[in-house]
């Protein structure tokens, strides 16, 4: 998902022959549970599943019957987590592949080798729900507590100072004369795509874009993206994945698309983005190694940082950090306007004033300020004229996605942090079970 800017559907008796109240039942071991334990929460809050193509029972059981109540959920959540430490079978009999699924468990009941790292990033996944449960059961967390319990990290608000050295950056960038801020938003709404060419520019960037995928990172045989232009929503760009290697990406059209802002948009969704990510992980870790734990895509979890983190990375590993080059040869035999120059010497500055969203939502969440300081706000240090900085703070407000900007502005950070240019740490983000704490070491 692309956040606004100027921004992806139960459970096993637990052994030993302890009864389990939760939302299901089933023989799915810890995986079935945590997939139940996903598709129960979803039933409160609205997006939080991203996607899912895992196994149907679990599905149809979790849409049975009455909401399961919150106190419930973040007691299996609890349980679950007790479990994955103990050792207990992550998967039940027939759903893992030979040879690749329950590992030996040392003396004091400790899993070892390669299951124990299977298992910390289930437990990261499932503290992310227990903490979501815990929010929908009307328990206050702090934001900043709520974000790190969610996500891995703890968001911190970028300090004024390195905002307005981004702001003399782009003084010193932009064409003209006045107030930054108009100068800014004028050379940027210049650059709207007229609805005419959307879609030819969209087919253009994704098609040269697969091509560097497939060649760079390396894509599944029989993967499709299908694109569709939308309205109405909080966010400018959406990757719904199907399973199947299938994905719809939706663009939204409430504002003006921006060929600034469009190869960024494909590729974060796309190649080598949200898509690419899902269809490997479905080939190598569902299909492969038949951990079913990937066939659910969950917000509020560390599994979203990584992908937003990644996401947005993509372009740059692709087409290295001055990728505007790419933009503007693939957009001038459309007409398409493209300042190539001028992009370039305004990008570093740009993606700093984007952190400004983390700030708006600190005022929001931790300092308890109006939406409408906020607005003005993030208006003021982002450089947003006041409609785009009004459709920024809607997806900050929004109850499912809160806390998720730190996923795009800590995301990157990690990210960018831990590839440092090698396209082979990229391929690993994009095709492994990776946390966090990972990136940092």
């Amino acid at each position: 998902m692309t956040v606004p800017s100027d921004h992806l559907r139960t459970t096993a008796p637990g052994g030993g022959g302890r009864p389990r109240a939760g939302p299901g039942a089933g023989d799915g071991g810890l995986v079935g549970r945590y997939l139940a334990l996903g598709l129960a929460l979803g039933r409160h809050v609205d997006g939080l599943v991203d996607a899912y193509y895992g196994p149907p029972e679990i599905a149809v059981r979790a849409r049975q019957g009455a909401l399961c109540p919150p106190g419930v959920l973040i007691a299996e959540a609890r349980r679950l987590l007790a479990d994955l430490h103990s050792g207990m079978p992550l998967q039940g009999p027939g759903r893992g592949a030979a040879g690749d699924e329950e590992r030996p468990v040392g003396a004091a009941g400790a899993p070892s080798g390669a299951d124990s790292g299977r298992r910390r990033w289930l437990a990261a996944q499932v503290r992310g729900l227990e903490t979501t449960a815990r929010r929908v059961g009307g328990e206050p967390i702090g934001y900043a507590d709520e974000v790190e319990a969610c996500y891995g990290v703890r968001p911190q608000p970028v300090p004024e100072d390195v905002l307005a050295a981004a702001h003399h950056q782009l003084d010193e960038a932009l064409p003209g004369t006045g107030p930054i801020g108009e100068r800014l938003a004028d050379w940027r709404e210049a650059h709207a795509v007229p609805v005419d060419r959307l879609s030819a520019a969209i087919t253009s960037l994704a098609e040269e874009l697969r091509r560097r995928t497939a060649a760079v990172i390396g894509l599944p045989d029989g993967e499709e993206v299908a694109f569709e232009l939308v309205s109405q929503q909080p966010w400018s760009g959406f990757n719904w994945y199907h399973g199947g290697l299938r994905s719809t990406v939706a663009v939204n059209t409430d504002l003006p698309v921006l060929s600034l802002a469009l190869p960024h948009l494909v590729a974060h969704e796309a190649y080598p983005g949200h898509h690419t990510e899902h269809s490997r992980k479905e080939v190598g870790l569902v299909r492969g190694r038949r951990w079913l734990e990937e066939t659910i895509f969950l917000v509020g979890t560390p599994q979203c940082l990584l992908a937003e983190g990644l996401a947005d990375l993509g372009l740059e590993v692709l087409a290295g950090p001055q990728h505007q080059v790419l933009a503007s040869e693939l957009f001038r035999p459309l007409g398409i306007r493209y300042d190539e120059e001028i992009a370039i010497r305004v990008a570093e500055a740009s993606e700093v004033l984007a952190s400004a969203r983390a700030n708006a939502a600190w005022r929001l969440h931790a300092d308890g300020a109006d939406v409408g300081t906020v607005t003005q706000e993030l208006s003021r240090w982002a450089l947003l004229p006041s409609a785009r900085a009004a459709k920024a703070v809607e997806f900050l407000v929004h109850p499912t996605w809160r806390a998720y900007v730190t996923c795009y502005v800590d995301g990157l950070r990690l990210c960018r942090q831990y590839v440092a240019g090698d396209p082979a740490r990229f391929v690993r983000l994009v095709s492994e079970q990776v946390v966090p704490a990972d990136l940092s070491t």
